[in-house]
């Protein structure tokens, strides 16, 4: 698989395995980010809090880092869109509380993308 290309691309199709292998990547990498920054820069969580309490320094790490994997979710969602034959703009849906979380998870995740080739390029699965 071309990590790269997963990443960093906005064009293209992938099947629902390369989405899962995709996001659990991302997750994996955001989950071991936080514990470095929380362990490099003794960042804590107040009780009742969002956000981490740390320094200026390690905010600006956090959310570079946020950013750099923000875009790369959104690149891999984009593909997965345009394999269900829809437009990578899809995923401001996400933005919809609840129901865009609920609404990628089934849409990107379980349903099948479009058979053969479609206007995004050829399907995934016949590669």
């Amino acid at each position: 698989m071309d990590w790269q290309w997963l990443f960093t691309s906005f064009e293209g199709r992938i099947n629902r395995a390369k989405f899962w292998a995709g996001s659990i990547a991302l997750w994996v990498l955001s989950l071991i980010t936080n514990i470095v920054i929380s362990v490099l820069f003794g960042a804590q969580y107040a009780q009742g809090e969002i956000f981490p309490v740390m320094g200026p320094v390690a905010w600006l790490i956090w959310v570079a880092i946020g950013l750099a994997l923000a875009f790369a979710s959104l690149a891999v969602w984009a593909k997965r869109w345009h394999d269900r034959d829809k437009s990578g703009w899809w995923s401001l849906i996400i933005l919809v509380p609840f129901i865009g979380a609920v609404w990628i998870l089934v849409e990107l995740g379980c349903l099948p993308g479009t058979e053969g080739p479609n206007r995004y390029g050829p399907d995934p699965l016949t590669l």
